[in-house]
């Protein structure tokens, strides 16, 4: 059975994306925001060294599952917001931003972003995988 860990790194010369294909909720902040940097038409998909790494970590925080990730060269790491804020979205998940030790099957991770099922029905608990009704797309 897979760990639900597997991060995939992309490295640049001053910051190494990862990224965690199981957690991606295709938000699509990465390619809105840097698309000279992520392309899913290209491979690999991530080019670290297609921007300023100031803006790639810029970019990475913003996608709210987590499933992307940086570490600078120079040893800098993203810093947690603070005071941790839990907002529950239109498609009823609830997007979680701060300093957070998650308690998955794996045992406990230190986050700074998820997006966590709020119905019970993810296969990939205790995240969202869009299985379940909180992450379908809300009619209207």
């Amino acid at each position: 059975m897979s760990s639900g860990t597997e991060k995939k790194a992309y490295e640049g010369q001053k910051i190494t994306v990862t990224f965690e294909a199981r957690r991606c909720l295709h938000a699509a902040e990465c390619v809105r925001g840097l698309p000279e940097v992520f392309d899913t038409g290209q491979r690999p998909w991530i080019r670290p060294d297609g921007a300023k790494a100031e803006r790639l970590a810029e970019v990475v925080r913003r996608c709210p599952s987590g499933a992307l990730q940086y570490e600078l060269v120079d040893g800098g790491v993203e810093t947690p917001d603070r005071p941790t804020q839990i907002v529950r979205n239109s498609f009823g998940q609830l997007v979680v931003r701060g300093e957070l030790s998650v308690d998955t099957p794996e045992g406990p991770r230190a986050e700074s972003r998820v997006v966590l099922c709020a119905c019970g029905q993810s296969r990939l608990q205790p995240y969202c995988d869009h299985s379940g009704p909180c992450g379908q797309t809300p009619r209207g």
